[in-house]
This record gives structure tokens, C-alpha cells and sequence, in this order.
């Protein structure tokens, strides 16, 4: 039996790593082969081909829900219910919408919509629309966020901005009735932290700050702040204890069985919390999970852990495969199963405050190689915060939330208890910023798999019992995550990467020994692509330190996460075309054209047109040769600019060509490019960006001079190997049968 969970888990988890799904057809014979062989010796093969073939199915249904093709970048008008909490704290309102219909096509059953500077919408609400819909697509750069992949286990099947729109009927239903809860605990103030606690009692994370996501991020306790598992498990836990609690001092009535009694109503109060919570995904799991330790405990504990734990994973894969695409997923199992390899076969009973110790320090060293994996930080201060933090959220703020909620009807009562709960978060909140500033968390570079093979090897070997001898050797097992590193390009070579940051620029320039930055991503209201996707995917490429941080001009696109480098990474120089109109920490110099300098032999020259009369025209241009191949990264400069940098003398014919202010039909003249003569140009924009980039004329223009190009919306993040003269490669190279090319 073991065996056979063992494979049919197998084949559902093997969905997370396939490149792209099998046909129909293949899927078919799969079932069929999986079918035939159950009642035989190779029933292993037979379940690991019907899981397989179940999760391939399903993945397909979500891909085929997604907006048909001919409807990517068109308005329709459309009509459909808003689900769960929309997040109405910005300028922008985002919120998800289900079962939106429309008189001139099917669409998907789900879609998350922005509309900038719209009204306020509300759970329930069913709104006629007017959308600028888009297949789901993302950013893709080194270590990032997979916004694909999420939309995917979400099934969300488009996005889209909304230009107008017009309220058909007000909110009815559970998410009117979460609304109303949310309004009610917004108004209560809650001490200040009435956004936070609405995260905690009931799901809702838009009251919290990119501030406050990071702070938690640095002391790996987001988990604490996101309804998963652990709230979930605590629910249930409380009220167990309750019930078990009065049976042991014997104030449960006699003729009641206490503990079927006690696995219903910590079932059934978990089922509510996640309810409540707004039964997301994770929170289905979870509940699911509980579900089944409840039953394990009433009834099956002869079985012992593995298989509940076994048959737990299982019900949340086969009620959705697309869950394994989550890292919540990962980590959440990945917990609970260290916390059974801690405390399973131990001899004796350890005192509580060790017991709390145990489990932290297990947890943060448990779950490194799967947070190396999944290319998320590691908190170093983790042990120390959660100790902190989780009895705290866990036995304090959130049962006081949720009292004070319920007793919000009772004039002044339910805002004194909210009052208090926010109180002791926001003395929590000092502490773990005080913590974050103190250890911040730390980002692995991208590790061989050998490496990472080493890694979760000497973890295995440092959890054994202590009794055991030679767990030492384990720290010399960890020792490679330490010491490995992304190569270095050679001598007289560089690594280029242009990174997928949307409409705006940010190019890592790595040597053998030195690292640049030309321009640093925009930022767009709270989303900073400085702190979201420059700087972990420099850290992912092993940058540590800046030798020189180039930002062309000023524009926001090209300068908006310049701050958030230089808070996360040392940097040894900083200079700009515009160094006056920049506010970051450190000081900027002015572009001074014609400076040259040499770099572990490769060499740079930068220029600025000094009769620049706009932002644009006072773009610093960075010009760079290895072995001979010449690449050219140009800012935004216009047409104007673009003749007083062809009539230098040393412009010549170049190998690369960042088109100049991401293919504006003001930039990348004729004058230029024939000039130039570039072999390749590199364009640097937002899928679908309003502003029209690449223009039609300057991909024209481009090919008239027989250049490739090369376009970070269609490839994501693309790699130059400088002087070693080969094709670009780009992020979406690497297939996941999610992403589209």
C-alpha cells in the first residue's frame, strides 16, 4: 500500500518539472496503461501513469481556458461577479472576477483585473465592464517571482486593465459577508494595524505595506502573516485542547465520548476559519490536512504518521494537481514533515521552551535546500523571530482578532479587544524591524545540482538524532553552498544580461572581477522592480557589491529602483546624466563623456551630448568592447541626440545595439544605423505597453540594416557572452509547459 501512495504521488508531482504537456492522445494511453496494470505485480507503474495522466489532464483544462489568442490586446465589454477581497488600498484597485460573460466570445472562468484610479469594489458585486484584456504572461529573470506559473495554479486565465465600468447589483453571498466583515474591522482602527489584522482573521494581505512584506520576508515570518497551514492547524489545536483539557480536569460530561467530540468541532472550527479566510487554495490543504490527522487520531493511529501524511498529500494533489506549482506548497509539507522527523521515536518528553527551540532551529535548517531550490531568501534571524513572533500571532493577536471582530456589534466592546490585539502588534512589528535591520535574510546565487544535492544531504545528516555519530560532517556537506558560485566570465570576456523588468531598463554588466549596472528598473506606485527583480536577480548571479552603478537619466523607468540597489547592495560609484534630479543615498557624479576605463580586459567609454536639452537627450551612453565584440547602451536618447553621437569620430560598427529608448519612432534613426551597422539590437519593453514599443517603422528600419532582434517581452531576461561572439539566449528558452514563448 505504502508503495503504491508512494507512485501515485510520484506521477502527480512529476507535473511540477515537465517541459510541456503530453498530447491528448498520450495522456489517454497513459490512463489506459495505468488502468491495465492495477490488477497486476506492476501496479506501481499503473498508479504512477494515473497520477501523471490525471495532473497532465487537468494542467491542459487550465491552459484551455485561458484568452483565445485573437482576443490578446483587444476591449471587450463583459459582465461578471468579483470573488474574494479586492485590494482597494492603492491607486489601483485589483481584484479577481469569475464567470464573466460576454455577447461576442467564451471567456475564461476566471480573471484578476486593475483599474487604475477606479472606485471602490466590493466582494459579491457584479460589475459590466469594459477590459483591456491579456493572456496571462509574466516577467522572467533569474530567482524571480513566476507570475505565470501562479496565474496557472490559480487558473486564472487572463488579466487585463479596465477603462470603464458600470455597477449592476451590490455584493450578495460569502463574499459580501467578508466584505462586510472587512469594513467593519478597517473602521475599528485596530490601534493602527487594522490592515494587518484583517490579513490575519480574514485573508486579506492589501493592508500591508511593501515595507511591511519585506520586513517579514527578512525575518522568515511571512508564513505568520498569510492564512496557511499554520493558522489553520492552530485553530483546530485550540479547540482540541479546549475539549481535551475539561475531559482531564473532568468537566466534560461522562456520557459524551470526549475525543470524536473534539475531532468534529476542531474539524468543523478549522473549516470555518478557512471559510472565513476565504477558502483559497492553501487554506484548502490545510483544512483538508487537519481533516485527515483528526481521522488519523480518532481512529487510525495504528497506522502510524507516514501514511496520514502520505494520504494528506495526496487528497490536496488529486483535488489540485496545479497546487505543486505553488512554493507554498512545497514549504508548508516540507514543514510538516520535519516536524514528524523531529518529534517521531524520541525518548522522553523535552520541556516546552526546548521543545519551541527544537522546532525553529529544525524548521530553519530543514527547509534550506528547498528555499535554495525555490530560489527564495533565507532568514538567518528565522529561529530567533519565529520563536518570537509565532506564539505571539499564533496564542495572542490572532484569537484576540478573531473575538474582537465577532464582538464588533457590541458597542465599544469588540474595538477595545481589536484595540488591544493591535497594540501588541504593532510592539511585535518594532521588534522584528528591529531584527531585519540587525540580520537580514540572505539569497543563495543559482547553485549546480550537484551543489545543492551536497546541501540537502548535510541537512539530512545534521537532523539525525544526536545520538548518532559523524552528524558533524553534514556542516562540511553545507560547506559548497557557501564557497560555489555562477562562474565568472574570463579574462578579456563579459556576461551581459538585460533583465525583464517591464516597460523600463536595468542591464547587468559582470567581468572577471567587477560588476556594473546600467540603469536600475522602474517603479510603478508600490511595485518597486528594484527590490522585486533587480536585486534578487543580481544576487542570483552572485553580485554582492556594485563597482559602478550607471543610471542613464532620470525618467522613473529607468531610475525608480535605483534606491532599493543601493539599501540592499554596496555600491562603489554611481553616475547618471542627470545626477542633479537624483535622490538615492549615496552621491551621484555627472556623466563625463569621453572618460574610458578597462576592466579585467574588456574596456568602457561612456558619452553624453552636452548641448542635451531634454532628459532624454542627456542619456549616458556606455559603450563596451571584449575581444573586439562591441556592445552600445544607449538610454533613452532621441533622433537629435542620435546625430551627435554619429558624427563622433570613434563610432563605428557595432555587434550589439540596445535600440534607443526601447524602440520609440523617435529613436534608432537611419542616420544612426547606418552608421552603426549593428548586427543585433536588444529592446527593452512591457508586453503590450500603451505606448506602442517597438514601433512598427523601427523594426522596419532595424531589418532594412539586417539586424536580429532581440525583445526581453517575447524572451524575458536574455544573456550576451561579450567577445565570445554567439547568439543572445533568452529566460523562456528554458520550457515549463506554462510559460509561452
Amino acid at each position: 500500500m505504502r508503495i503504491g501512495m508512494f507512485a501515485l504521488l510520484a506521477g502527480l508531482l512529476l507535473l511540477r518539472w515537465l517541459p510541456a504537456l503530453p498530447s491528448s492522445g498520450c495522456v489517454g494511453l497513459m490512463l489506459v496503461a495505468g488502468i491495465v496494470l492495477l490488477p497486476f505485480r506492476g501496479y506501481p507503474l499503473g498508479l504512477f501513469l494515473l497520477g501523471l495522466s490525471w495532473a497532465c489532464w487537468s494542467a491542459q483544462l487550465a491552459l484551455d481556458d485561458r484568452l483565445p489568442s485573437e482576443l490578446n490586446g483587444r476591449t471587450l465589454w463583459l459582465q461578471g461577479t468579483v470573488v474574494g477581497l479586492p485590494d482597494n488600498s492603492q491607486q489601483v484597485v485589483r481584484f479577481e472576477l469569475e464567470d464573466a460573460t460576454s455577447r461576442r466570445t467564451r471567456l475564461p472562468g476566471k480573471m484578476r483585473l486593475s483599474w487604475y484610479g477606479g472606485p471602490q469594489v466590493r466582494g459579491g458585486d457584479v460589475w459590466r465592464l469594459a477590459v483591456h484584456l491579456k493572456r496571462p504572461r509574466g516577467l522572467v529573470n533569474p530567482q524571480s517571482f513566476d507570475y505565470e506559473a501562479w496565474l496557472l495554479s490559480q487558473r486564472i486565465g487572463a488579466t487585463g486593465s479596465v477603462k470603464s465600468g458600470q455597477l449592476i447589483t451590490q455584493g450578495a453571498g460569502p463574499g459580501a459577508v467578508r466584505e462586510g466583515l472587512r469594513q467593519q474591522l478597517l473602521a475599528s482602527g485596530a490601534a493602527g494595524q487594522a490592515g494587518a489584522l484583517s490579513a490575519l482573521v480574514l485573508g486579506d494581505g492589501s493592508g500591508l505595506s511593501s515595507a511591511d512584506w519585506s520586513m517579514f520576508q527578512q525575518t522568515g515570518t511571512v508564513h505568520l502573516m498569510v492564512i496557511s497551514g499554520q493558522h489553520v492547524g492552530l485553530m483546530a489545536a485550540l479547540l482540541y485542547g479546549l475539549i481535551a483539557g475539561l475531559a482531564r480536569l473532568g468537566g466534560w460530561p461522562q456520557r459524551w465520548p470526549w475525543l470524536p467530540v473534539a475531532c468534529l468541532v476542531s474539524a468543523f472550527g478549522a473549516l470555518g476559519y478557512g471559510l472565513l479566510a476565504g477558502f483559497e487554495v492553501p487554506v484548502q490543504r490545510a483544512c483538508v490536512g487537519v481533516a485527515l490527522v483528526l481521522l488519523w487520531r480518532w481512529r487510525y493511529r495504528h497506522l502510524g504518521v507516514i501514511r496520514p501524511f502520505g494520504f494528506s498529500l495526496l487528497a490536496v494533489l488529486l483535488w489540485e494537481p496545479l497546487v505543486c506549482l505553488q512554493p507554498g506548497f512545497w514549504l508548508s509539507f516540507g514543514a510538516v514533515l520535519l516536524l514528524m522527523l523531529l518529534f517521531s521515536g524520541r525518548l522522553g518528553a523535552w520541556r516546552w521552551w526546548v521543545s519551541l527551540w527544537r522546532v525553529q532551529w529544525t524548521m530553519a535548517l530543514g527547509l534550506l535546500p528547498m528555499l535554495v531550490a525555490l530560489g527564495l531568501p533565507v532568514s538567518l534571524s528565522s529561529p530567533l523571530a519565529n520563536l518570537i513572533a509565532g506564539p505571539v500571532v499564533g496564542f495572542v493577536v490572532v484569537p484576540l482578532g478573531l473575538i474582537g471582530l465577532f464582538l464588533l456589534p457590541l458597542a465599544g466592546v469588540g474595538e477595545a479587544v481589536l484595540w488591544l490585539a493591535g497594540n501588541v502588534l504593532s510592539l511585535l512589528f518594532l521588534v522584528l524591524a528591529q531584527i531585519a535591520q540587525w540580520m537580514p535574510a540572505w539569497q543563495a546565487p543559482v547553485l549546480p545540482l550537484w551543489t545543492w544535492c551536497c546541501v540537502g544531504l548535510g541537512t539530512l545528516v545534521l537532523l539525525l538524532p544526536a545520538a548518532l555519530p559523524l552528524r558533524a560532517l553534514g556542516l562540511i556537506l553545507l560547506l559548497p553552498l557557501y564557497f560555489c558560485a555562477p562562474e565568472r566570465p574570463a579574462h578579456g570576456l563579459a556576461d551581459v544580461a538585460l533583465l525583464d523588468v517591464g516597460q523600463g531598463l536595468a542591464v547587468l554588466v559582470r567581468t572577471q572581477n567587477h560588476d556594473l549596472l546600467y540603469d536600475a528598473g522602474p517603479r510603478f506606485g508600490d511595485f518597486d522592480t528594484g527590490e522585486r527583480i533587480v536585486v534578487p536577480s543580481l544576487r542570483a548571479l552572485d553580485v554582492r557589491k556594485l563597482d559602478l552603478m550607471l543610471i542613464s537619466h532620470a525618467d522613473s523607468d529607468h531610475s525608480g529602483g535605483a534606491s532599493a540597489v543601493v539599501r540592499s547592495l554596496y555600491v562603489r560609484r554611481a553616475v547618471s546624466g542627470e545626477p542633479e534630479k537624483l535622490t538615492i543615498a549615496i552621491p551621484v557624479d555627472a556623466c563625463a563623456s569621453g572618460e574610458q576605463w578597462d576592466w579585467d580586459g574588456v574596456s568602457f567609454r561612456l558619452w553624453r551630448w552636452h548641448a542635451a536639452r531634454t532628459g532624454n537627450q542627456a542619456s549616458c551612453v556606455l559603450v563596451i568592447e571584449a575581444n573586439g565584440e562591441r556592445l552600445w547602451l544607449t538610454g533613452d536618447i532621441d533622433h537629435v541626440a542620435e546625430q551627435a553621437l554619429a558624427a563622433e569620430d570613434w563610432a563605428e560598427k557595432v555587434h550589439w545595439l540596445l535600440a534607443p529608448h526601447h524602440g520609440s519612432q523617435s529613436s534608432s534613426s537611419l542616420t544612426l544605423l547606418s552608421r552603426l551597422r549593428p548586427d543585433s539590437a536588444l529592446i527593452s519593453r512591457g508586453a503590450f505597453n500603451a505606448f506602442g514599443h517597438p514601433h512598427a517603422s523601427v523594426v522596419q528600419r532595424y531589418s532594412a540594416v539586417g539586424a536580429d532582434l532581440y525583445d526581453t517581452a517575447e524572451s524575458g531576461t536574455l544573456r550576451i557572452e561579450l567577445g565570445r561572439y554567439r547568439p543572445a539566449t533568452g529566460a523562456r528558452d528554458e520550457l515549463r509547459f506554462w510559460r509561452e514563448k
